[in-house]
């Protein structure tokens, strides 16, 4: 590998084990305070980051006109509503399980994309999705799928989870356009922006400001990786590394993201590594590669 490409395939690793980490701060954080005070907090830390980068590559620039209204919708979807159904999915689904939902995003944005956009979808593509949905049924029933039939089982958090997966996909449909006039750092900073600023709205109704000082060390420590490190950095090399490499190769190690959810919530949240998991997982990656492959 040459030494010019080795920094930005860097970025992108340290992006996607940044990421996959983060659900497991996530959960720390939202069993000592609530899912609004932990997004807000978190894009409070993390923005003036990503502001500087914009700054440093020259890039500001204010909305105009009708970008308002879609920069705000962005925000709204994107952030607010988005971090609240994960921060909420995760005081009850696991930090594994997560990941492992959040990972199928890629198969919702190709539906969504062949349903609005009029992209063809091909019988392997479509193979892909069927079994990254068997793979989600899988990881979420434990393994035990005939409690499909009765309703009964996932949690209330992995429900929410999934819909942020969806969710996420209508985000990244709608974001297109506006990639195509705007530099993804500055967008990204107008989006996280507008969108903490009505979760600051949420906060300030629902008085959660005064649950911050509930934070433990170990609180802390989970809010500072999110707004440093997740929100911040994270964003910056994911970027970089996505300016110099192709989208389809950047894209290729968001498949590391749940593997990282993995070992990390095992080893800090005691989390067990089922093999029902690994196979579901793996059944997951599987169909989104088919989803992606060229």
């Amino acid at each position: 590998m040459p030494k010019t490409k080795l920094l930005p395939f860097l970025e992108a690793l340290f992006a996607v084990i940044v990421w996959g980490a983060s659900f497991i701060a996530t959960k720390i954080a939202v069993g000592q305070i609530s899912p609004i005070a932990v997004v807000w907090l978190r894009f409070a830390i993390g923005i003036p980051l990503i502001l500087f980068a914009v700054v440093m590559r020259k890039q500001f620039a204010f909305p105009k006109g009708s970008e308002w209204l879609y920069f705000t919708l962005l925000g709204f979807l994107g952030i607010s509503f988005h971090q609240w159904l994960q921060s909420n999915g995760l005081k009850t689904a696991q930090a594994t399980t997560t990941a492992w939902i959040v990972s199928t995003s890629p198969a919702f944005i190709a539906i969504l994309g062949w349903m609005i956009l009029k992209e063809k979808l091909n019988l392997l593509q479509s193979s892909g999705i069927v079994l990254a949905m068997i793979g989600v049924l899988a990881v979420v029933s434990k393994g035990d799928l005939s409690t499909i039939a009765v309703g009964n089982f996932g949690t209330t958090g992995d429900f929410l989870i999934l819909i942020s997966s969806v969710n996420w996909a209508v985000v990244s449909i709608l974001s297109r356009r506006g990639l195509r006039n705007h530099p993804s750092t500055l967008m990204t900073f107008w989006m996280m922006t507008i969108g903490w600023l009505i979760t600051f709205a949420a906060l300030l109704v629902n008085k959660s400001y005064t649950e911050i000082p509930q934070l433990d060390t170990r609180g802390w420590i989970a809010m500072i990786f999110l707004g440093i490190f997740t929100t911040g950095f994270a964003y910056i090399a994911w970027f970089d590394a996505l300016s110099q490499l192709p989208a389809a190769q950047t894209g290729a190690f968001l498949f590391v993201e749940p593997l990282t959810s993995m070992v990390v919530a095992a080893v800090i949240l005691n989390e067990q590594i089922t093999l029902v998991s690994v196979l579901g997982g793996a059944v997951i990656l599987f169909g989104i590669w088919l989803v992606n492959r060229k």
